[in-house]
């Protein structure tokens, strides 16, 4: 029964799929599984991983927010316009930040006292921050001139970029939040009923606006990294990322229905999203078929992650 209870545990199927195609993978091209290619992939994921822990802690906390590509590509126009402007590394980083928190702000305050529904409101702001993004950049590639190179070249003891130590720092951040502190159980709380949650003198408001800060927070912190990698941004650079944050928090089991999932899950559920793409590129498959087969293991991944629900009912 003990071996049964771990291999239902959405984190350890997870590992073991995981494992399981490195492996095959390995077998047909043994670079799949060098040092060089598993930090690529790491690099990969840089991005997503940290917009999927906002998106999972929103999820858990029974919200969600589709406009978070959005508010990534808004931060990063927002710096890449002031280190234009002549403005320092520093005061960019820090108004990019602000930016993100805020429209992380904006969400959760108008989420919280409209009592509307968070799918419909953050697909509203999402537009309004992508029309921003536009206004600011004037629809153009923007520059940061190699502001952020530092942290997508650095590499410690000649081998790990600083942005996987970034990515790792965000992710623990995330776990300790939500497993080590009151204010993760009380998110908790809220995502698994909130009427209880505030029946129990909990502020459900005040949790859901700072719980959308902090989402908005991160995806500053995303753009950051989409900095350092690619050194330009545009307006629609965070198109596709909400999917892909969500599908991953999924994957990880963290659920629509709120109150459920962990932050290894879901980074996880990145991990394994990154080792797939990769996989396909160095088995040279064919775009178009890496898409099906994406969509494919998606659903498996989702169907997979609930079937205990569906063994309960």
């Amino acid at each position: 029964m003990g071996i049964k209870k771990i291999f239902r545990d959405q984190r350890v199927l997870l590992s073991v799929v995981i494992v399981a195609i490195i492996g095959i993978v390995s077998l047909i091209n043994p670079k799949f599984i060098g040092i060089k290619n598993l930090i690529t992939i790491f690099q990969q994921i840089s991005v997503i991983g940290i917009l999927t822990m906002g998106m999972s802690l929103l999820l858990i906390s029974g919200g969600i927010d589709l406009s978070i590509g959005n508010i990534m590509a808004l931060s990063g126009v927002v710096m890449a316009r002031l280190i234009a402007d002549g403005a320092g590394v520093v005061t960019a980083t820090a108004a990019g930040i602000l930016v993100g928190t805020a429209c992380g702000f904006l969400n959760g305050l108008i989420i919280s006292k409209s009592k509307c529904i968070p799918l419909i409101i953050s697909l509203g702001t999402s537009q309004i921050f992508y029309g921003l993004s536009l206004t600011i950049s004037g629809g153009r590639i923007m520059s940061f001139r190699g502001a952020f190179n530092a942290i997508g070249k650095t590499k410690l003891f000649d081998i790990f970029p600083v942005m996987l130590f970034f990515l790792a720092l965000m992710v623990f951040a995330a776990y300790i939040l939500m497993t080590r502190t009151k204010f993760g159980r009380r998110i908790v709380a809220i995502g698994g009923n909130e009427k209880n949650a505030f029946l129990s003198g909990i502020n459900v408001d005040l949790y859901k606006i700072i719980i959308y800060s902090i989402a908005g927070f991160y995806c500053a912190l995303a753009a950051v990294i989409f900095s350092s990698r690619i050194d330009s941004i545009t307006a629609n650079a965070g198109i596709g990322y909400e999917t892909s944050a969500l599908t991953a928090a999924i994957i990880g089991g963290v659920t629509f229905e709120g109150g459920k999932g962990t932050v290894p899950g879901a980074f996880l559920g990145c991990v394994l999203m990154g080792v797939i793409s990769n996989a396909m590129n160095i088995l040279k498959v064919e775009t178009y078929i890496q898409t099906i087969i994406t969509g494919i293991i998606i659903v498996c991944a989702v169907v997979l992650s609930n079937i205990n629900n569906v063994k309960k009912k």
